[in-house]
């Protein structure tokens, strides 16, 4: 058995956090038909980083003051080096792994373009060896902790007493325009800033283990290009401004049984023997979607709801905030198998299969 397998997942989000009551102030002022619409959502909160008070600072019906696109390219660089170092220094002290042993590294960031990369900013700020193997992937949104993930996998199968690590930071925040437009208020809605890491080792590795993360056994994926115009960024002043589609929840609860059930029968596997879940936070409707076609229950998707609740829609971070509560739960077992589902921008439905 040469599977690798996840030592330690991370997370962490910026200190300032909103209640969706807060946002729909400063998002929607005057307009009750925004304010209604962050108030239908199934989020209380999200942590972002803007330039009005959050909760414990001063209230009020003020706007969001505009910030220019110098500013929001200034706040993901400086994001993507506090979170991401944040994360992944947390996720080396759980294992017991020491930074400069990190032989490979992949890098994840969606809500803007840096070059150089996140993996050699990090490797920079978190003194990460010269010859570290890397990979920055960029522009795949939610679903990208998944294709990241793949790489990270694959390069574990081939030195598999190696230690590597994935790097997810999506600064939201840093990617929004803010006008009285309803399609701009769906996302303004929705999305929190966010950072996320996991170390995985390859099976030759003699390290410490945890028994609540999994081993990864393969991958399924699936592109429905007929809705590529469904989740994309546009620009608006130079700004990049995130567009979502209603009908996201539709292209995707009909085209989610087909990498699912196509990386089941590879493994000749039935829904029956899936006793976790791990999708991503993309919204309510979604989840519903998602839900409904593959039948499962809210206690199924307990982790994806709550991290949606708490946090918003993290992008490539969501899922690994699932998989972090998951493992503090307590509950897998030896023996159990999972799924791991994302969706994002492609349009595209990710899939992996995970084994304890």
């Amino acid at each position: 058995m040469n599977d690798p397998r996840i030592i330690a997942v991370e997370t962490a989000v910026p200190e300032t956090s909103f209640s969706q009551a807060r946002l729909a102030e400063v998002f929607g002022v005057g307009n009750k038909k925004i304010q209604k619409l962050f108030a239908n959502s199934h989020i209380k909160k999200r942590h972002l980083v803007l330039p009005v008070a959050g909760e414990g600072g001063e209230q009020g019906e003020e706007a969001i003051a505009e910030e220019s696109a110098d500013e929001l390219a200034d706040k993901q660089l400086r994001g993507v080096i506090k979170l991401g170092s944040e994360a992944l220094g947390g996720a080396a002290k759980k294992c017991g792994v020491q930074l400069r042993e990190l032989d490979y590294i992949v890098c994840v960031t969606s809500t803007g373009f840096l070059c150089p990369g996140m993996s050699a900013l990090l490797t920079k700020e978190l003194n990460l060896k010269e010859n570290i193997s890397r990979v920055d992937v960029v522009g795949m949104g939610c679903n990208a902790a998944m294709n990241a993930l793949q790489p990270l996998v694959n390069y574990l199968r081939l030195f598999p007493d190696k230690v590597g690590a994935l790097v997810c930071v999506e600064n939201c925040s840093a990617a929004y325009v803010n006008n009285e437009e309803m399609v701009t208020a769906v996302v303004n809605s929705l999305f929190g800033d966010g950072g996320a890491a996991v170390i995985a080792a390859g099976c030759e590795y003699k390290g410490k283990l945890d028994p609540s993360l999994p081993r990864i056994l393969d991958f399924e994926s699936q592109i429905v290009t007929e809705a590529q115009h469904t989740m994309r960024f546009d620009h608006e002043n130079g700004k990049l401004a995130f567009f979502l589609d209603k009908d996201i929840p539709y292209f995707l609860g009909e085209n989610i049984h087909k990498p699912v059930f196509r990386l089941w029968e590879r493994h000749n596997l039935k829904k029956r023997h899936i006793s976790r879940w791990l999708v991503h936070s993309g919204g309510k409707k979604v989840i519903d979607s998602i839900k409904v076609n593959l039948g499962l229950t809210d206690y199924d998707l307990r982790h994806t709801l709550s991290v949606l609740e708490e946090y918003g829609n993290i992008s490539s971070c969501s899922v690994l905030f699932s998989l972090k509560r998951l493992s503090e739960e307590g509950e897998v077992r030896e023996g159990d198998l999972g799924t791991l589902i994302t969706m994002g921008p492609g349009a595209s439905i990710e899939t992996a299969l995970l084994g304890w």
